[in-house]
């Protein structure tokens, strides 16, 4: 990887991190539809001049059925059980939670898609599920102020991004990357829009929120989607592998850097075991040993 390509992917990590970051601020004043119909109609009107060409808009056309399907289960459930978890749950323990999305990503493809499990995946799925279960150890408590249904809506968040994956692997994987973005935000917009409408707060909300709301659909979704583009074309699918396994450091960092939340032994504990379980999972740390190898 280049040395451009380096600082594309971590940037990118850091971008994507900060979302957990800029939801923690904004979520407890829109409420999570209402911020993520925020986020995925500023993200809709920033990538849709990507889509200046007519070919490209026949495209979406064409399929706008599948495109609606992935803008749900990849964007509006997903970002709204993530907005969810982050009521309760820290930053970076979210951000953990979600780097189990390869393996889900594995579990679901196998169940429904027809695509094997490779034996080296085995036990890298074993790990990332230890991992998760660390980080939830003693939290899961559903009872009134428990941690457990904002843990479950986390995990709910990896499941649908793991259908969401194998579905557009299945009917989308011949598009553009810049319209598959784009139809994802705009059908996503679409599916939110409604229920955004009908539960946007009554209150009067800070400029804090408005920035992290802002924040959230400009540089977390946009111009990430644009970073994300510029690397996969650069350096290929390994960097977008690799990134799995930042974005919850990022957000580790920034949640302990701006929000004051605490790193404790368990969470360090529960980050080491998930993210070497996602690395051997989807090869990440294979590939990694090969280069330094050769």
């Amino acid at each position: 990887m280049s040395p451009a390509d380096t600082l594309r992917l971590l940037l990118l990590s850091s971008l994507w991190g900060f979302s957990f970051i800029f939801m923690r601020v904004a979520v407890p004043e829109f409420g999570a539809l209402a911020l993520m119909l925020v986020r995925m109609v500023l993200g809709t009107v920033l990538l849709l001049p990507l889509l200046l060409r007519r070919d490209y808009f026949r495209l979406l056309r064409l399929h706008a059925g599948p495109l609606f399907v992935v803008g749900l289960m990849n964007a509006a459930l997903p970002y709204t059980f993530l907005a969810l978890a982050t009521l309760r749950l820290e930053a970076g323990v979210t951000s953990l939670i979600n780097a189990a999305t390869p393996i889900c990503t594995a579990l679901i493809g196998a169940a429904f898609f027809a695509t094997p499990i490779m034996r080296q995946q085995v036990l890298g799925l074993a790990l990332a599920f230890a991992g998760v279960g660390v980080l939830s150890a003693g939290r899961l408590d559903f009872s009134a102020g428990g941690d457990g249904w904002f843990i479950l809506s986390a995990l709910g968040a990896t499941l649908c991004y793991g259908f969401a994956g194998n579905y557009s692997r299945t009917h989308l994987a011949h598009l553009p990357t810049r319209v598959l973005a784009a139809g994802t935000c705009a059908t996503s917009s679409v599916i939110l829009l409604l229920p955004g409408l009908l539960l946007w707060p009554a209150e009067p909300l800070s400029g804090m929120a408005w920035g992290a709301a802002l924040g959230l659909g400009a540089i977390s979704t946009a111009a990430a989607l644009l970073l994300y583009f510029g690397l996969l074309a650069s350096a290929g699918a390994t960097a977008s592998s690799t990134v799995t396994l930042l974005v919850p450091i990022s957000a580790l960092v920034w949640g302990f850097l701006l929000l004051q939340e605490p790193v404790t032994l368990q969470v360090l504990a529960g980050m080491a075991i998930t993210l070497l379980g996602t690395g051997i999972a989807t090869g990440v740390l294979k590939r990694g040993r090969k280069r330094a190898l050769g």
